[in-house]
């Protein structure tokens, strides 16, 4: 089934080499055509994150992709069309989208397609506005969540909480009925990670030994488990809190990777969206209003500046309006 009102080509954001974020410019291009698994989506938000610039330097570039290539893993809109074996989603549903995999282009146009595996219906409780900025890190905050396995009532210590990925991991771990340390970034971090909902908020940049008495305090038989989205000194010093048997989770590409030391196992993990990860995670958001705070908003045509942008620091996401 198509929107009638799909045309041929588009507005995008594309680059024809790798490099800097001059290299990413507005072109018109073929809108994707769809396979029958697949769902193309009349994008109105994309979220940026590090991974666009990782595939922007060739670092992290989609399987099958070709140039021109069209950034950008996140994504919010309506539906256009669905493929034949499509059964779940229908023209007009309102969806977000996470999807690493995605050869036919990303979510820097007017129009996308992806595997309909990772589509899903946007839940009540997320503001439509800021929704093309939470699917990847919010998959990938439940993915830390489950590599940790703690069980409701244990201390969770997430340092980089203020992050794009931390701030949807500080609500969807009280959901889970965790007590939750948030070591964020500035006075703006710790008081976002407050309004979240966190029992501890610290602010990272603080004096270290004043920290650890902090946390030492609140949780005086030690912390769980640590959701580590960044990785250095700051955090080798959190794990002095961490409780015998206790467990650090990060997610691959944060560097430096945490090291083991007895008592204290080290595990990495990814984010996958998957018709039941997704479930999972629109179950968690509907339980109380869930917030994507978004930093600062860009439309499609400064997408040179919020690739700019990302190379500099600010608590939450950043986000392109397309339409």
């Amino acid at each position: 089934m198509v929107d009638g009102d799909v045309p041929e080509r588009m507005q995008a954001a594309a680059f024809d080499e790798f490099g800097g974020p001059e290299v990413i410019t507005l072109r018109i291009l073929p809108v994707p055509e769809i396979a029958d698994d697949e769902v193309l989506i009349k994008v109105w938000s994309a979220g940026v994150g590090v991974w666009d610039a990782y595939e922007r330097q060739g670092v992290l570039v989609p399987e099958g992709a070709a140039f021109p290539i069209v950034p950008g893993s996140d994504g919010a809109g309506s539906v256009a069309a669905v493929g034949s074996q499509v059964t779940d989603l229908a023209v007009g549903d309102v969806v977000y989208v996470a999807a690493t995999t995605r050869p036919k282009g990303g979510f820097y146009a007017e129009y996308a397609a992806a595997k309909a595996e990772y589509v899903a219906k946007l839940p009540d409780g997320v503001p439509v506005e800021h929704a093309g900025a939470m699917p990847t890190d919010a998959v990938t905050a439940l993915a830390g969540l489950d590599t940790l396995g703690l069980a409701a009532g244990a201390w969770l210590l997430i340092f980089g909480a203020s992050g794009g990925q931390g701030h949807l991991a500080v609500q969807l771990a009280k959901r889970q009925g965790l007590n939750v340390i948030a070591v964020a970034s500035g006075a703006d971090g710790v008081a976002l990670v407050t309004r979240l909902g966190a029992d501890v908020s610290l602010d990272g940049h603080g004096d270290p030994g004043q920290v650890l008495a902090r946390i030492r305090e609140a949780a005086p038989g030690g912390v769980d488990g640590i959701l580590a989205m960044a990785g250095g000194k700051t955090l080798d010093r959190l794990t002095e809190t961490l409780s015998d048997g206790g467990v650090v989770a990060y997610a691959h590409g944060v560097q430096p990777e945490p090291q083991e030391r007895p008592g204290v196992s080290v595990r990495a993990y990814d984010g996958a969206a998957s018709p039941q990860q997704l479930q999972r995670l629109n179950e968690l958001i509907e339980v109380a209003p869930f917030q994507v705070h978004v930093a600062e908003i860009f439309p499609l045509g400064k997408v040179v500046e919020a690739h700019r942008r990302l190379e500099t620091s600010y608590p939450g996401k950043l986000l392109l309006t397309i339409r």
